[in-house]
């Protein structure tokens, strides 16, 4: 894959911004804590960040299929640069809750439109080499960004973090801008934002799905799968200290070790790109993926669970990088927006379901024997995934590669 210009200025913009993500999001934990010294108000971050996009989720791709998206981008940037920017200066929590939820209501735009921006810049055959070497970039800034978090923050303050953070979503909308624009949209396609419209484009989405029902089971399949796992991820610091008996810089090291397996496999991912499917990458990194958390949670030693982690990572590479470009490929770009927002809104109602069950059962239980128990469960979903994509070649064009 040659690295033209467009490619350079979407990974090099979208990797800033990531950068910027991990920096911020150090920053305003510290931040609330210093505000309030409450655990509930930390926590509560995580509570509205899906509420906001379940409620955005409604009406984003329908407005986002029929505007610029590149434009959107832009917007988006500039929305979340200004938010960010203020937030240091906002002295009650729930201002900060109500920056945090503008903030994401912009991140609900900006990531569907960014897919649609790829899928129309980026060669078909190049691709999937492009999704890995941006995952690897995700990862990178997985790692660097909260290291380079604590050396602002010790050097300076939360607020120059925050700061730092506004500049980058600045200079990543300066990189989208110098994009070639890639649609037109004329006034007529405009059209008014009703709840008509929204039920209109929920019933599109739907009746697409039906008609190719191959796709509806694997998209049913992967987000109950994917969710699962994010829903693991609520448990792991818990297990980690609890049950590994590990401090605060082993549990560091440990977590560490998941991003440094990532930007391993994102980078063999992009090596191997042209020699296998991405049907492949999604079915086995998939799988992987959820043994790699059934190992972790079965971990008996802080080693073991090292192990565990970036096996997590390296599979998880593979599996975003297939996932990425199956759907680059396959959902038209004009049903791309609403195709997302729909997804996302059924990822986000269930991750707050799972995320909450393993809690409340964790409660009544042991987090360990909950944890693998839905490893368990994940492993089979993974498993049936993989069948279906294995019984329907034709769809997910897995003769076309070794």
């Amino acid at each position: 894959m040659a690295l033209n210009r467009n490619y350079l200025l979407l990974l090099t913009g979208f990797g800033i911004s990531n950068l910027g993500n991990w920096i911020y999001l150090i920053a305003l934990n510290l931040s609330v804590w210093h505000l309030t010294h409450s655990p509930a108000a930390v926590s509560g971050l995580f509570i509205v960040v899906p509420v906001a996009r379940i409620f955005c989720n409604f009406f984003a791709g329908t407005f986002i299929d029929r505007h610029n998206k590149r434009r959107i981008i832009i917007w988006s940037d500039i929305v979340r640069g200004i938010i960010v920017c203020l937030m240091p200066f906002a002295q009650s929590v729930w201002l900060i809750y109500l920056f945090i939820g503008i903030a994401n209501i912009a991140s609900c735009f900006f990531a569907p439109s960014s897919t649609v921006l790829i899928a129309k810049l980026v060669n078909d055959q190049d691709k999937q080499r492009f999704n890995a070497i941006n995952s690897t970039i995700g990862s990178g800034s997985f790692m660097l960004g909260p290291a380079l978090a604590g050396i602002i923050i010790g050097a300076t303050n939360t607020s120059v973090a925050m700061w730092i953070n506004g500049l980058s979503f600045f200079v990543c909308a300066w990189l989208i801008f110098l994009l070639p624009n890639t649609e037109h949209v004329r006034d007529e396609e405009r059209e008014r934002i009703t709840v008509h419209l929204i039920w209109k484009d929920f019933k599109h989405v739907w009746e697409y799905c039906r008609k190719k029902l191959p796709y509806l089971l694997f998209f049913i399949f992967y987000s109950l799968t994917l969710m699962i796992a994010f829903a693991l991820d609520s448990q792991e610091m818990t297990f980690i200290k609890q049950y590994l008996l590990a401090s605060d810089s082993q549990y560091g090291i440990t977590v560490t070790m998941a991003g440094v397996g990532a930007i391993l496999g994102g980078g063999m991912a992009a090596a191997a790109a042209k020699r296998f499917s991405y049907s492949l990458y999604i079915g086995c990194g998939l799988t992987l993926t959820l043994f790699s958390y059934f190992s972790f949670y079965a971990s008996h030693s802080i080693r073991f669970a090292v192990i565990s982690l970036m096996a997590l990572g390296f599979s998880m590479a593979f599996s975003n990088t297939g996932y990425d470009t199956f759907f680059q490929k396959t959902i038209p770009t004009n049903l791309m927006g609403r195709f997302s927002s729909t997804l996302s809104l059924v990822q986000s109602i269930l991750q707050i379901t799972f995320t909450f069950c393993i809690g409340m059962l964790a409660e009544w239980w042991t987090v360990q024997a909950v944890a693998l128990i839905f490893s368990i469960i994940g492993i089979m979903l993974a498993l049936s995934l993989f069948f279906i994509i294995l019984r329907n070649t034709s769809y997910f064009a897995f003769e076309k590669q070794i």
